[in-house]
Formats: C-alpha cells, structure tokens, sequence
C-alpha cells in the first residue's frame, strides 16, 4: 500500500467532505518522497504531530505519522525557527505525516468521542455537540447509574469490560480526571465532546443531560455548571484524543495487515 493509497482507506471512513468547516488540513500534511510507489510497511500513531513524535517515529522505523493534531491550521506559516525543525525531522528522514481532526473527533465507532462512549459503556447513542454546524459528539445513557467518582474510575480503566478490543490502547498512561460533582448523585444521561470543548457544557444543559464530558474544563465555564447544576468531568485534552487514533490504529490493523505501534507523548494537560 502506497501513501496516497493508504490516505484513500483512512477517507473511507473518516470522510473530510463531511466537515467543510473544519480549518485545519485533513489528509497528507508531508508526504514522502514517493507517494505513488513507496509501499508502507509500518504506520505510527499518535495525538500531536511535534518535534517529539517525528523523532520517535524515526526510532520505531515508521514511514508514516498519522495524528490527530497536525501541523498545518488554514493559514500561512513560515518555515522558521522550531517549525522548521519539525518539518526537517519529517523529510530528512522520509516519513509522511496524516492528519484527521475533526473527522475523527466525529467518527462513528472509530473517533474520540464514540470512543469514550463505548469505554464507558453508554448505550442509545446519539449524535451530541454542534461546532461550527458540524455533530462532533456524542449522548446516550448509562447502563446503570452511577456517580460522578465511579464514571471517572471507568473512562481511565486500564482494563475495558465494555469493549471487545483487547488492545484499545497500547501504553495507557492517564492521570485522575478533574471531577465537578454539580449534579445529581447518580448520573444516567451523558454527553461527549472531547478535547478543549469545555464552554459546550451549555449544550449539555440545553439537553439537560446529568453529565458532560470533556477533555478541558475553563474557568469561566465552571459557575454556569455549578448554577445549572450537571456534573462535569475533565479527562484531559491529551487523554481524551488518545482514543481516535488507537481505535483507528486497530482498523488498520485488521483490515490491511499493516504493522502499527502508538507513540504516547503526555502532555499532562
């Protein structure tokens, strides 16, 4: 499978002509030297396309990165200073770089936030969170209920009772999600919007769901919760978009025999 081939199968399914307002550049940011001929024999993963993760890319011999964060946002950049650098790492050493955003923080079952869903359990599902005219996100409701302490155990479980992927993440390193217990004892109803999505938790209100979840959760954000009442859990921008990439890492996995490995690069934050 050639590069371009290869960025035809992730479109197949992740579909960038369905999220025209997404800025950033879906698909191939840098491709290699050649795109039409050079087979790929070993794909990485990873959340943020950075200096770091180019680097160890290299080491594990990958051809290609693909990532959630990319590199290039719409607009004009110059090639200076440590953008540069990034950008060296890549071509010197013949390793493409794929970007998905918002495709994949919407992908049904192989995005972020349908990802969450299914770690935590979460049945009748519905699309959930508007951005820029584009569902990102995801509702639905709890097999039982449970509090907010007992939710936030389960989305960062190592183990994953609710999933028949045995490898859904291949180095889980996640931190104890920030917990805001506003609301009800036991939560039912959730809704998901990964990553810095936290002042959405107005649209969780509007659809008066017992939980949002998020990766950041803003200040400004946190009385209007308090005053509405619904719980909120932070995971994390960082850990919250480690699932779109391991669900599709496993796709590719399965479906074209390709071999895979995640970089986890923790941002802490």
């Amino acid at each position: 499978m050639t590069l371009n081939e290869l960025n035809k199968y992730f479109n197949s399914f992740l579909k960038t002509e369905n999220f025209p307002n997404d800025i950033s550049l879906n698909g191939i940011q840098i491709q290699n030297r050649e795109p039409n001929k050079k087979q790929i024999k070993k794909v990485a993963f990873a959340v943020d396309a950075c200096l770091e993760t180019a680097k160890q890319a290299k080491k594990i011999g990958a051809d290609v990165l693909f990532v959630h964060h990319g590199i290039f946002w719409g607009q004009c950049q110059t090639l200076t200073g440590s953008f540069y650098s990034t950008i060296q790492e890549f071509i010197n050493n013949d390793i493409a770089l794929i970007a998905y955003h918002i495709p994949l923080d919407a992908n049904n079952p192989n995005g972020n936030n349908y990802g969450i869903a299914k770690k935590i359990g979460l049945t009748k599902l519905k699309p959930f969170g508007i951005w820029r005219k584009m569902p990102i996100g995801v509702k639905g409701t709890l097999k039982k209920p449970m509090s907010i302490e007992e939710l936030g155990n389960l989305l960062i479980s190592t183990t994953d009772k609710n999933s028949s992927e045995k490898n859904l993440w291949q180095k889980p390193q996640f931190l104890e999600p920030q917990l805001f217990n506003f609301g009800k004892d036991k939560i039912k109803t959730v809704g998901i919007i990964s990553g810095g999505a936290g002042d959405d938790v107005n649209q969780a209100v509007e659809e008066e769901l017992d939980a949002f979840i998020t990766g950041e959760f803003p200040h400004e954000s946190f009385h209007f919760a308090k005053n509405n009442k619904i719980n909120v859990i932070a995971g994390g921008h960082y850990q919250t978009e480690t699932f779109g990439v391991n669900l599709v890492m496993n796709k590719l996995t399965k479906d074209k025999k390709i071999m895979c490995e995640f970089i986890d690069c923790p941002t802490g934050l």
